[in-house]
């Protein structure tokens, strides 16, 4: 595919060829631990560098064993009053929906990530002289989205994380398999201190690691937004030729779906606790989709600087042309102008054409290359798991107008 790929490109010198390569190597994701874990255990020599290979064994590290320790303790299926293992969306949520997510997304972003660049050339929407700039930002993302400082950073906030939520279970006086004693000596259970230091920082650590890739493309696209565009305001798209940026958050909707999924079995916690209300749902649902939303949106409002002074000098010149058209024009049907009759300044310059289309394309072509329109999955993937929250407390075609309502605002 990636041969194939190539080829869709065409090349232009040694630099194009240079941007070219960049692009091709680009990826978050290494084979450097894969390639050394298949090297030294035989039988992992294939297994252990596919994404379902690796999904599945971290799965049964956060969720597995803990399952284990509970159904040992005798809390895996117990009463539904002391909250069995079993029965905690939460941890189906946070140990198996998404850390099974974060981990078999690695490749498909970074195959259409490098769509994306792939556009740039084909187009091609950057000059000659922009072909070395944009070949060192998409290395500079690279290293940036490989950063071994960048993964020990996630690594230790994500153990103050679980740290953290420790804290918060041993303030809690509810019976569950989390908890264990009574209410003046609580304390944490094998299974609890098990999520404590391997599945809770398992699961923050691959979550800051999406948000710190999804911040190294947004640095990338901001690099690519300050070199020679070759925009045209008349561009079919409405934005100079960068629509199809607008859909790249679609890249990203598994992951907003695993966030959500954590945020709807909270919700769905706490409306069992009733610590709740109802009348605040839809709020909620609104907030977080506005957050969801303005998260995809923020790197694209890079391109509003060069879309504005496109669409601001279009404005202005095709202005200063059809001043000069009309008048002509109007010189032509009635002998002379009407205002500032004696015009010598351009009575003998040859025609100009009709700067109309231009100016009316300019008028509606957007500064942001950014469609709610466009972006529908990604909505779909923030709302759903908060629909399924709310239909333990409210009926489902109640939840989904309220949803419509927000996808089409």
């Amino acid at each position: 595919m990636m041969n194939q790929a190539r080829h869709e490109v065409p090349r232009g010198g040694g630099q194009t060829d240079a941007l070219i390569e960049a692009i091709e190597r680009f990826g978050f994701s290494s084979d450097q631990a894969g390639d050394h874990l298949r090297g030294q255990v035989r039988w992992l020599r294939y297994r252990a560098g596919t994404a379902p290979w690796r999904a599945a064994v971290l799965v049964a590290l956060a969720w597995g064993v803990p399952l284990l320790l509970t159904a040992s303790a005798g809390t895996a299926a117990a009463p539904l009053a002391h909250h069995p293992f079993l029965l905690d969306w939460g941890a189906w949520a946070r140990f198996v929906l998404a850390i099974a997510i974060f981990t078999l997304m690695d490749r498909q972003v970074d195959e259409q990530l490098k769509r994306y660049l792939r556009h740039f050339v084909a187009a091609p929407l950057l000059t000659p002289q922009a072909m070395a700039a944009a070949a060192e930002a998409v290395a500079r993302a690279i290293r940036r989205g490989r950063s071994p400082t960048a993964a020990t950073a996630c690594a230790l906030i994500a153990f103050g994380l679980s740290a953290a939520g420790a804290a918060g279970l041993l303030r809690r006086t509810d019976v569950s398999w989390l908890v264990t004693g009574t209410e003046d000596a609580r304390r944490l259970t094998a299974a609890a201190w098990w999520c404590v230091l391997v599945s809770s920082p398992l699961f923050w650590f691959l979550l800051l690691r999406w948000l710190w890739r999804h911040v190294v493309w947004g640095l990338l696209l901001r690099s690519i937004a300050r070199v020679d565009l070759r925009l045209v305001v008349t561009h079919p798209d409405g934005a100079g030729g960068l629509a199809f940026l607008g859909e790249y958050p679609n890249v990203f909707a598994a992951l907003v779906f695993a966030m959500s999924a954590s945020l709807g079995a909270a919700v769905a916690r706490a409306f069992q606790q009733d610590a709740f209300e109802v009348h605040a749902y839809s709020y909620l649902m609104a907030g977080w989709l506005a957050c969801i939303l303005l998260l995809f949106a923020l790197p694209l409002a890079a391109f509003v600087r060069p879309l504005r002074a496109l669409k601001e000098k279009t404005l202005l010149t095709g202005a200063a042309q059809a001043t000069n058209h009309f008048r002509r024009e109007e010189r032509e049907i009635l002998g002379r102008n009407l205002t500032t009759p004696d015009d010598p300044g351009v009575t003998g310059e040859p025609a100009q054409p009709n700067p109309s289309a231009l100016i009316a394309a300019a008028k509606k072509m957007s500064i942001v290359p950014y469609s709610r329109t466009t972006i529908v999955p990604l909505g779909v993937a923030a709302l759903l798991p908060l629909i399924a929250a709310g239909a333990t407390q409210l009926p489902f075609q109640e939840l989904w107008k309220v949803a419509k309502r927000l996808l089409l605002l």
